[in-house]
């Protein structure tokens, strides 16, 4: 018998305040009430404010963030149109198996897992496209599977230099709301997320926004859609409707993950999960490991993907946590299967939190065959968590 919380540490789904499990516990109502609209303008209007975007439209898809993958595609493009793309984990992968799937020439550029988005080689080949073949550019911000952040700003920057009309797409699942993300300043056109992660809500709502030049080029697409087609939303949204039955429990749940977003202050949820995120990465320094991002500059602030020793199989540290534990780490996906395990710590988390999921860690390793010295890492957190507890507090205080 498995006694006390179960222990979340997975990069999605996160962990569900009280305040929006409470908030979901609703009655059925009519979603075609006149009232409805009334309810479902403000969450539009704040999720643009979460994304960062005032010229863009905010649409939600009840599925997941792969379902906004494959809104924001089949509405913008056309089969065999051309579109560049790299893999560099298994989320970007994935990404580039849907675009084939859905009739698109993909050209990929392949690169190390623990890598970022190929922004050099990016410019090359969209320098090298004169005759403007290359219909969108798609970027993953944060690959959740090796828990690198890309820089999208840097992406944007070499496709105006280049002076390339191609779309810019952003996979942001693992990102918007815990990670800065600024659609109208990076430029760009199709930003993706989905409700479970750092909305901090249960899965079931994939949300994209689209730039003007997104929704202008809906007017030439050619890709089928019955389903997610942008233009039956869009036209019952405008009024807070939607064309089908929409999820309207996770709708009350979203209003109160996004009250609680923007009461903290968005600058001060980032600046939350990146000392959590660094107090991870000491703990993981100090048990004289490694990560899976291959460079500082990659590493994210919502997942951190620990490679272990060769002589230790990560699988057997998550099954111990878990069954032992009652403690859920991600999992090494596909190449890392069995040598790369992943603390999740994005949503709603706090230092107590991460300091249990590196005190299970330890334990964890440990039993798996792993030459850990238990507190180690957890002192290394403790010690950055206690340098920067006043520097983030008059963070919180600024922003109120």
């Amino acid at each position: 018998m498995k006694t006390g919380i179960h222990h979340l540490y997975i990069p999605g789904p996160t962990n569900v305040p009280e305040a929006v499990r409470r908030a979901m516990n609703v009655t059925m109502q009519d979603h075609r009430a006149p009232d409805f609209g009334e309810f479902t303008l403000g969450l539009f209007a704040d999720l643009k404010r979460l994304f960062k975007t005032t010229t863009g439209t905010v649409m939600m898809f009840p599925g997941s963030g792969t379902a906004a993958w494959e809104a924001a595609i089949t509405n913008t493009l056309s089969p065999g149109d051309k579109v560049l793309m790299s893999r560099h984990g298994q989320f970007s992968t994935l990404w580039a198996e849907m675009a084939l799937r859905l009739g698109l020439e993909v050209e990929l550029v392949d690169v190390a897992w623990g890598a970022g988005a190929p922004v050099g080689e990016f410019a090359r080949r969209l320098g090298a496209d004169r005759k403007g073949e290359i219909k969108a550019v798609f970027v993953t911000h944060n690959e959740t599977a090796t828990g690198v952040t890309s820089d999208v700003k840097a992406v944007r920057r070499v496709m105006e230099e280049c002076f390339h009309d191609a779309l810019l797409f952003v996979d942001g699942v693992s990102s918007i709301g815990s990670i800065d993300f600024r659609m109208d300043e990076w430029g760009v056109d199709l930003a993706i997320t989905g409700s479970q992660k750092g909305l901090m809500c249960p899965a079931g709502m994939g949300i994209l926004a689209a730039s003007e030049k997104a929704l202008l080029a809906t007017k030439t697409a050619k890709g089928r859609r019955a389903y997610f087609e942008f233009n039956d939303m869009l036209a019952l949204n405008a009024q807070g409707y939607f064309p089908y039955t929409p999820p309207v429990p996770l709708l009350h749940g979203l209003r109160a993950s996004l009250d609680r977003l923007l009461d903290e202050g968005l600058e001060t949820v980032f600046a939350r999960h990146t000392r959590l995120a660094t107090g991870v990465r000491r703990a993981v320094a100090a048990w004289g490991m490694d990560l899976c991002a291959e460079h500082s500059s990659l590493y994210s602030d919502t997942v951190t993907a620990i490679r272990v020793h060769p002589d230790v199989d990560a699988r057997e540290v998550i099954r111990i946590g878990y069954d032992r534990y009652n403690t859920a780490f991600g999992s090494g996906l596909a190449r890392l299967a069995g040598k790369v395990f992943r603390i999740g710590h994005l949503g709603d988390m706090n230092e107590g939190m991460c300091l249990t999921a590196l005190a299970v860690a330890e334990m964890s390793l440990a039993e798996a065959g792993a030459k850990i010295e238990f507190g180690s890492g957890i002192a290394a957190a403790q010690s950055h968590y206690a340098a920067t507890r006043t520097r983030h507090a008059e963070l919180r205080i600024a922003a109120e």
